[in-house]
């Protein structure tokens, strides 16, 4: 018979706030006493294999969906203008949109993108490769995927600062502030919803070559996408591909300076970059952690999760777990570790993982030959530890 959770002996585990090592070294205390943690908002995963469990069984839903119960002060009309999005939606009709839209994520979609993903990041090193010193967050990280997204979306380079600047605001939604942020937040996505609906208006007069003009496209069984749900996924889009992939770019470039015969080893052999990419995401993602909320009684390993129990999943921790990845504290660029869970598992598997690697893959490369010698040039200044997106806010480097 299941065991109610509120009635195990627990370790005690609250990272909130914490500083990364330190996080990790209570997530590692922990997952040697017990495959579950209570935490001062629930009750938390420890091991690699039950955070997979987890995001797999679709009992447990995303705490997205619960996110105006999470979000104590951000004002009701906040709520009442947001449409619901992809990434928090549930059951058939999370299912529908994935299955409608999926066959513009393929690897193969992404692939067609890397041109422009060279020519980007060709751009942004002959900026700053003669100097020999640089502050590698403004001038590359930053700048790099937006206009990746405007290609990806069909909209002109020039309005590539509208986009990040959009994305950065509509991030916020996830640093737990939303009580200051809720108005730039709206206004930002008010600005982009108009934008990208007259940008849908002129796709449907003049198809191009873009993700906007194949997702209107889509048809399954007389499915089709409506204009709400084609800004919606434009909105997702840009979330998914932008301040992810900037500031997990600025992860690995952070944990490579400190690593210079790695670094040196993918300049000389450029087939190594699918295993730096997934390697410094293991050892330090930009997304750390997520959460899932009890839809229903559940039980699982004779443990009986109430309806609305929150569960928290601790990514960075799963891609240390020993049991699962040998010597787990040691960067290894070549190990071919490519299980790591940064990107989350089961229905809310990143949407956009396929973009996110192939431009992590082209950026490393082309630093790695053009930044020769890459070390820090002061301290790394790193974003606050509540941030839901992670990474240094300055990242100081010479080369050469």
């Amino acid at each position: 018979m299941a065991v109610p959770v509120q009635e195990l002996e627990l370790p005690a585990l609250d990272v909130l706030g914490a500083e990364r090592d330190r996080a990790l070294a209570q997530v590692a205390d922990a997952r040697r006493r017990h495959w579950l943690a209570r935490t001062p908002l629930g009750f938390a995963v420890t091991t690699y294999e039950d955070t997979v469990s987890v995001l797999r069984e679709r009992r447990f839903h995303s705490a997205l969906s619960a996110l105006r119960d999470l979000a104590a002060g951000a004002p009701d009309e906040f709520f009442a203008r947001r449409r619901q999005s992809i990434l928090s939606m549930e059951g058939e009709p999370h299912a529908r949109l994935r299955r409608l839209v999926a066959p513009a994520f393929t690897p193969a979609s992404a692939d067609r993108l890397r041109p422009v993903m060279q020519e980007v990041m060709e751009g942004l090193v002959d900026a700053v490769a003669e100097r020999g010193r640089g502050e590698l967050v403004a001038e590359v990280c930053e700048p790099y995927p937006v206009p990746v997204i405007c290609e990806l979306l069909g909209a002109p380079k020039e309005d590539a600062p509208l986009f990040s600047a959009w994305a950065t605001d509509i991030f916020r939604i996830f640093n737990q502030d939303l009580a200051a942020d809720a108005p730039r937040i709206a206004r930002a996505a008010a600005e982009l919803e108009e934008y990208v609906t007259d940008l849908i208006e002129r796709r449907r007069r003049s198809p191009a070559d873009d993700l906007l003009s194949a997702l209107i496209a889509v048809e399954e069984a007389g499915d089709r996408l409506s204009t709400e749900e084609l800004v919606m996924l434009a909105e997702a889009v840009l979330m998914a591909g932008t301040d992810t992939t900037r500031n997990q770019l600025a992860c690995s470039l952070a944990l490579l300076a400190d690593h210079p015969l790695q670094w040196a080893r993918l300049a000389e052999d450029p087939s190594l970059a699918k295993g730096t990419v997934e390697e410094t995401m293991r050892y330090l993602g930009a997304v750390r952690a997520t959460a899932r909320i009890a839809s229903e009684d559940i039980e699982y390993r004779d443990v009986l999760f109430p309806a609305g129990t929150l569960v928290s999943v601790s990514l960075a921790g799963a891609n240390r777990d020993p049991s699962v990845f040998d010597a787990p504290d040691t960067l290894d660029i070549a190990a071919g570790r490519s299980n790591q869970l940064t990107f989350g598992s089961g229905i809310h598997h990143c949407l956009g993982a396929a973009l996110a690697r192939a431009e992590l893959q082209e950026a490393l490369v082309i630093l790695s030959r053009r930044l020769p010698g890459l070390a820090p040039d002061g301290p790394v200044e790193w974003k606050p530890p509540t941030f839901g997106i992670w990474g240094p806010s300055r990242l100081p480097a010479r080369w050469g």
